[in-house]
């Protein structure tokens, strides 16, 4: 889904849920609103639990590769699989192209599942520790 699908509810739930779980459980204030999220080639992967959206992630296009991001699932829906469903879908578009994330370094083996491998050092952003990570 592009930005331009979004009605205005629907980007006022994802932009609530993103910062819910990044900025208030994880207290990481960042700027969540990096202007990428209207980039005509960002996509966005959306879970519902009947009208309430419960997960999400951003696909973007860095032009040599894509990269995945803001993947967050609410606490009410955890462990029902959902991270792996926005997964799948979110591999499904990219096919075999090059994708690259920075993975919160306790999820490492979870994106490793998928085929990345650590790609570097790990680095602390907003106060949380990351890994990048890559699937060529």
């Amino acid at each position: 889904m592009t930005f331009d699908d979004l009605d205005a509810r629907a980007a006022y739930t994802l932009w609530r849920l993103r910062q819910q779980v990044f900025v208030v459980e994880q207290v990481s204030p960042y700027p969540d609103l990096d202007g990428r999220d209207p980039e005509p080639a960002t996509r966005h992967v959306l879970a519902h639990d009947g009208d309430e959206l419960v997960g999400c992630l951003r696909l973007l296009d860095d032009g040599t590769h894509a990269r995945i991001g803001r993947v967050v699932v609410a606490p009410s829906a955890r462990g029902r699989g959902l991270a792996r469903d926005l997964m799948d879908a979110a591999m499904a578009e990219v096919g075999e192209r090059e994708v690259r994330l920075d993975a919160q370094t306790g999820l490492t083996a979870f994106y490793a599942s998928y085929g990345f491998e650590v790609s570097g050092p790990e680095f602390v952003e907003d106060g949380v520790a990351h890994v990048p990570m890559v699937r060529r």
